[in-house]
C-alpha cells in the first residue's frame, strides 16, 4: 500500500513562490560556483552581475548559511557552499538538459556549443579538417576544440564528445570505435639504407629509438602482439617527445624508429618517405573511439555531431595497410634492405 505524504498547510501556502526564488538562486549559485566568478556567471547566464548576486544573496537568507567566501580578487565556496553545490548540482544539470532537449525540438535547427576533446595529433590530423563542412551544414553549432593528451573526464572537463584511442575500459562512457588503430614502428628510408631494420622485438634495442613521454609523465610502451598475447616493450633512445608531429619529424629526419599511429604515418608511407618493419608483431586490438556520456536523450547538437563524425571519419582512407605493403618493399628494394624490412 503506498503511502501519502501530507506537506504541512505552512509550506503548501509558501512552495509556489519560494520555489521560484529558490530555483534562480540555485542557478545562479551553480554558475558562480563553476566559474569561479560572479562575472562570469551573469555572462554565461546572460543576466546582469548585480542580478546575479541579489539571486545568491537570497539563497544564503533561505538557507541560513554563506555559500562563498568574497573578496576583491577572488571567490571561493565555503564548506557549506561545498556541501550544498554536491547535492544540487544533479538536480539543476538534469532540469537544464531536459530544458535544452525540449528547445532543440520545438525551435528547429541544432544550436547551442559543442565542446569537442582529442589527442593533438588526431585533433589536427582528423578532426579540425572536417570542421569547416560541419559548421556550414550547423551554422548555429558554436564549436570548441580542446586538444589534450590527457584522458579528458567528460563530466568534469564538461566535454560533449570525445576521441580516444588505443583500449578503451571506462563503462561511464559511451564508446563507438570508428576505424580500428593501426600502429607501425617506422623509419626514413635514408636510415634503413645506413642502418637496416630489426626483424625481431630484442633486435630493438640495438636501435636509436624514438620515446614519446605521457601526460602522466610515464614513457609509452611499444605495443605488439607475440603468438596472441599483448607484449609491451621500452625502447631505449636519446629522444623523447610528448608531441606525436614532433616524433613524426624525427623519424623524417632519419633519427632514429618510432611506433606511431597509422594516421599519423599513411601519408609519408604512401610517397614512400618512411618503411615499416616488424609487421607481424602490430597490434590489432586498438581502435579510434567517438566516446560520450550515457545519456537516454542527447541534445541534437551533439546527436548531429555524432553522426557526422562517424560517417567522416569512416570515410577517410586511414587503412595504411597498402601503403606499407607498396612504399616499404619499394624503398626497401631500392636501399638494399629488402630482407630485414619486412621482417
Amino acid at each position: 500500500m503506498s503511502a501519502v505524504i501530507a506537506l504541512p498547510s505552512a509550506c503548501q501556502d509558501t512552495l509556489p513562490s519560494s520555489f521560484s526564488a529558490s530555483y534562480a538562486g540555485v542557478v545562479a549559485f551553480i554558475a558562480v560556483a563553476t566559474e569561479g566568478s560572479f562575472a562570469r556567471a551573469a555572462d554565461r547566464l546572460g543576466v546582469g552581475r548585480s542580478a546575479v548576486s541579489r539571486s545568491v544573496q537570497k539563497l544564503e537568507g533561505q538557507v541560513g548559511a554563506r555559500l562563498f567566501s568574497r573578496t576583491t580578487r577572488s571567490t571561493s565556496l565555503t564548506s557549506e557552499g561545498e556541501l550544498f553545490f554536491e547535492n544540487c548540482r544533479p538536480g539543476v544539470e538534469r532540469i537544464l538538459q531536459a530544458l535544452e532537449d525540449m528547445r532543440d525540438l520545438r525551435e528547429g535547427p541544432p544550436r547551442g556549443r559543442l565542446r569537442i576533446g582529442a589527442a593533438h595529433g588526431f585533433g589536427r590530423r582528423v578532426l579540425a579538417p572536417l570542421l569547416r563542412e560541419f559548421r556550414s551544414r550547423y551554422p548555429g553549432i558554436g564549436i570548441e576544440l580542446a586538444l589534450d593528451e590527457r584522458e579528458a573526464d567528460l563530466a568534469v572537463d564538461r566535454i560533449d564528445v570525445a576521441f580516444r584511442e588505443g583500449r578503451l575500459d571506462d563503462s561511464q562512457v559511451i564508446a563507438k570505435q570508428l576505424v580500428p588503430m593501426q600502429m607501425f614502428v617506422c623509419a626514413s628510408t635514408e636510415y634503413a639504407r645506413r642502418h637496416g631494420l630489426p626483424t625481431s622485438l630484442d633486435a630493438l634495442q640495438s636501435h636509436a629509438c624514438i620515446g614519446r613521454r605521457l601526460a602522466n609523465g610515464r614513457l609509452q610502451t611499444w605495443d605488439f602482439k607475440v603468438e596472441g598475447r599483448l607484449q609491451r616493450v621500452s625502447p631505449t633512445g636519446d629522444l623523447v617527445f610528448n608531441d606525436d608531429e614532433l616524433m613524426l619529424e624525427a623519424v623524417l629526419d632519419g633519427q632514429g624508429l618510432a611506433q606511431l599511429p597509422g594516421y599519423l604515418a599513411c601519408e609519408a608511407l604512401r610517397r614512400g618517405a618512411l618503411v615499416t618493419c616488424l609487421a607481424p608483431y602490430a597490434p590489432d586490438d586498438r581502435g579510434h573511439y567517438l566516446c560520450y556520456l550515457s545519456r537516454r536523450q542527447l541534445p541534437q547538437r551533439i546527436r548531429v555531431f555524432i553522426d557526422f563524425a562517424t560517417a567522416r571519419i569512416r570515410a577517410l582512407n586511414l587503412d595504411c595497410a597498402g601503403a606499407v605493403g607498396r612504399s616499404s618493399y619499394g624503398a626497401a628494394k631500392a636501399n638494399g634492405v629488402l630482407a630485414v624490412a619486412v621482417g
